[in-house]
């Protein structure tokens, strides 16, 4: 075949493939999505499946059963769409809702009898608890019951809320000194909120962006003083450069105190520096996600759970044996000593 002829069968052949690969792109049959650092996922192919879509097709199926059932909604960046909120229903349970989420968003002033700190889980989980790559609520709402290595056991939505309280929001130090009973209304409403807002959501399943990202620990290690070069050019205009956060007089918290007496306890995840790294990068500065790097990411959040916090509650005897039950193996500044000091000991053993 002459080199002219084998031009003209290539570039013919080159057209054929690239409209069959048109058309099953435009079909949607090999759609798939990637992770990618900035954005989360890419979304790659039309795989987009929006909410009415998704109640649409639960009426056709509802009339007529041998119709495909609904999927789960998509949005165009790969991730799970929730529910928006005005579309929760005026009805009891939509009052539920409503109620749950109140209390997720302003939890030490609704919840103050069972809240030591100035905290609200809006804090950890951003966007009412929407927002991917922090922990939302839809994605941790469709993965209990689950086992939990932290207690050993299996742990139900209920327990893993309690579990908030006890560490993060230091339930301790509250008027009550214990997150709310077994069977409150307060889990009730706050897990009938995660309900609506997994609505559609695969149960059983790890989603894109349900709980933060893992960064791979950086090859230089994380480094305290580096931390506190970054905490002070990227943190310290929202949470001041003693990390205690700032307040309105009539709001309440505008951002939270990052350590100290009113900050979570050593028993929290953030307390660990990769929970709180990944959750930096992926969320902070507030606005600019993904724009630290990991080591950036890692050296914060070194700096911030350097920092001395309420204590442990599960120490009941001394600091190094609570390291070593609860801490040990775990990237965390627990019973360690920082810049000469041992930390863990909690805020009212400071000086």
């Amino acid at each position: 075949m002459s080199g002219a002829r084998r031009l003209a069968w290539s570039a013919g052949l080159g057209i054929l493939l690239f409209g069959a690969g048109y058309l099953i792109h435009d079909s949607g049959l090999m759609s798939f999505s990637f992770t990618s650092e900035k954005g989360g996922i890419t979304q790659i192919g039309s795989q987009v499946y929006t909410r009415e879509a998704m109640e649409s097709d639960r009426k056709t199926h509802q009339a007529d059963r041998a119709a495909p059932t609904a999927g789960m909604p998509v949005g165009a960046d790969g991730y799970y769409s929730p529910p928006s909120e005005n579309s929760i229903p005026d009805s009891p349970y939509g009052d539920a809702v409503k109620r749950g989420r109140a209390i997720f968003m302003e939890t030490s002033t609704m919840v103050s009898e069972h809240v030591g700190n100035t905290l609200a889980c809006v804090n950890c989980h951003l966007d009412a608890g929407r927002r991917e790559n922090s922990a939302p609520m839809w994605g941790a709402y469709v993965r209990y019951p689950a086992y939990r290595s932290k207690t050993k056991s299996i742990s139900t939505i209920e327990d893993r809320i309690k579990g908030c309280f006890t560490y993060s929001m230091n339930a301790q130090g509250s008027p009550s000194g214990q997150p709310p009973p077994a069977g409150s209304d307060i889990y009730r409403d706050l897990t009938t909120y995660f309900y609506w807002m997994a609505d559609g959501a695969s149960t059983g399943e790890k989603l894109p962006g349900s709980g933060y990202p893992k960064l791979k620990k950086p090859e230089e290690d994380y480094d305290v003083m580096r931390g506190q070069t970054v905490y002070a050019q990227n943190c310290a205009l929202c949470h001041g450069a003693d990390g205690q956060g700032q307040r309105d007089p009539d709001s309440g918290v505008v951002f939270p105190p990052l350590w100290g007496p009113n900050s979570y306890n050593w028993g929290a995840g953030m307390a660990r520096i990769d929970t709180a790294a990944g959750f930096i990068k992926a969320n902070m500065p507030l606005g600019k996600p993904f724009s630290l790097t990991d080591q950036e990411a890692w050296d914060v959040a070194a700096f911030v759970d350097s920092h001395e916090r309420p204590k442990d509650p599960r120490q009941t005897g001394t600091l190094e044996e609570a390291r070593v039950e609860f801490h040990d193996g775990e990237e965390s500044f627990y019973g360690k000593a920082v810049n000469g000091k041992v930390v863990g000991g909690g805020t009212e053993q400071e000086d």
